[in-house]
């Protein structure tokens, strides 16, 4: 498997695409910096950065007093095989408009990605994306007169120039039938995911451990979870009122469970994005009335978007253990700061696919990391 042999092996290979070249646009630089780090350092053990510090070529989007903008790249980028990371989620970036301070939301940071493939000016070889948060990407499926914004979205990108899309843990993937033309992955952080609570929980017992879907919707990712884990799957499912529309969706009405009995049993909940955490913390209820011992929520974009004292409520009065959520997104100091929560990073996966799409080599073994998982469950003494 290629994610298993030294990763420098990459960089072993003289046939590349192109020379690589990373830019950060504005609010994805401490992902980009981490990423950075690692090809570096493999560069560097093989001697093969040619010359270069650093993959990282700086760009920026300044912002007139009006608010118009523009993107700037600040060295040369022809020739080069480019990479551009982009965090449409990061809200702490800020810009000034008429005398207002405003942050940026998840269409300027998109407009922000144009104005820098724009800035390439058609120099750069190939231009690959990594957007781990899709922009538009819960916006998945027309009813009635609504927008497709992430399909037209990455249309959009695919008639500027761009060959690759890198993304993680996508709502619906389906969303690639908009390009197929366009190469597109959609990656699921799994193993770096088992690795973290492992390390947070190094007394997990798998035979007293259940995985629990949180709606019909993520059933497959923990369906995955539990069968490399070994255990059982359990789900609960969504009964909502149709008659009604509150915030632009159906209220939930109970969340109704199927499975087997999961009393004195840890629990380990997952899904893409915990947004306002309501229905996460609804399940938590729900199992802990059926007398479920510890749960364990995850999600590979933990938003907050109401913030966090409903979670800091939910863990001081022991409903959640511990939440796990990915660096692929914007975490607020605050957040990061708490003690219930697990930081869970994916940098060193990122750039192993750069290497991957750098040499034109296969990413099969890198998107599946069944095997990766199972040494590891070996080397803990899990199995």
């Amino acid at each position: 498997m290629a994610e298993q042999k030294s990763a420098k092996e990459f960089f072993k290979y003289e046939e590349r695409v192109g020379d690589i070249g990373i830019i950060a646009v504005p609010g994805a630089e401490e992902l980009t910096d981490k990423i950075n780090a690692h090809l570096t350092r493999w560069a560097t053990e093989t001697d093969s950065l040619r010359g270069r510090e650093s993959f990282i070529i700086e760009a920026e989007c300044p912002r007139f007093a009006s608010g118009d903008g523009k993107g700037m790249i600040k060295s040369t980028v022809r020739g080069d095989d480019l990479f551009l990371v982009v965090d449409v989620g990061n809200y702490s970036v800020k810009y000034k408009m008429y005398g207002h301070e405003n942050s940026l939301s998840p269409d300027d940071h998109f407009q922000n990605l144009k104005r820098i493939i724009q800035s390439a000016s058609g120099k750069a070889l190939r231009i690959n994306l990594i957007m781990p948060l899709l922009y538009g990407g819960r916006q998945h499926r027309r009813s009635y007169r609504e927008s497709l914004d992430c399909a037209v979205a990455m249309q959009e990108l695919q008639a500027m120039g761009v060959s690759n899309v890198v993304t993680f843990d996508a709502h619906d993937p389906r969303l690639q039938n908009a390009v197929p033309l366009m190469g597109f992955d959609n990656v699921m952080p799994t193993y770096q995911v088992i690795k973290a609570v492992i390390k947070a929980e190094p007394d997990i017992d798998f035979k007293k451990f259940m995985v629990i879907s949180p709606d019909e919707g993520a059933l497959d990712r923990n369906m995955y979870y539990a069968s490399v884990l070994g255990v059982n799957l359990g789900m609960f499912y969504k009964r909502r009122d149709y008659s009604r529309i509150v915030n632009g969706r159906n209220p939930i009405v109970a969340h109704e469970y199927l499975g087997e009995s999961v009393e004195g049993k840890d629990i380990f909940i997952s899904d893409d994005i915990i947004s306002s955490g309501e229905s996460m913390l609804d399940i938590a209820k729900a199992l802990r009335k059926k007398n479920a011992g510890r749960i364990f929520a995850n999600a590979t974009y933990a938003l907050f978007t109401n913030g966090l004292e409903t979670f800091d409520e939910a863990y001081e009065s022991g409903l959640i253990t511990g939440v796990f959520g990915t660096n692929l997104t914007y975490r607020s100091p605050e957040l990061l700061s708490r003690e219930w929560y697990h930081d869970v990073d994916v940098s060193k996966y990122i750039s192993y696919f750069i290497a991957a799409l750098n040499h034109n080599m296969s990413v099969s073994a890198i998107i599946d990391p069944h095997e990766k998982i199972k040494a590891l469950l070996q080397k803990t003494g899990r199995i």
